[in-house]
């Protein structure tokens, strides 16, 4: 599996906005729907939380695509 870097210009993105902004997801319902169906891990663990909040470091997984957060840390 492939592990991708995704930048991000602030201290941290919610889950469904890092699936539409990585393109892992087309629309909002979307990326809802894959989550609320267990689809995403988030640091090797299911998540069912959109809303969630991913800081730098934190590694997304969708089927064979793996998405890890660089954020500013400060």
């Amino acid at each position: 599996m492939e592990e991708n870097t995704i930048k991000i210009e602030t201290p941290f993105i919610r889950l469904e906005a890092l699936l539409k902004f990585a393109g892992l997801a087309g629309t909002g319902g979307e990326a809802k729907i894959r989550i609320q169906e267990g689809e995403v891990l988030v640091n090797g663990e299911v998540c069912t939380q959109r809303g969630r909040k991913l800081r730098d470091g934190d590694l997304v997984i969708l089927g064979t695509k793996a998405l890890r957060v660089s954020a500013p840390c400060g």
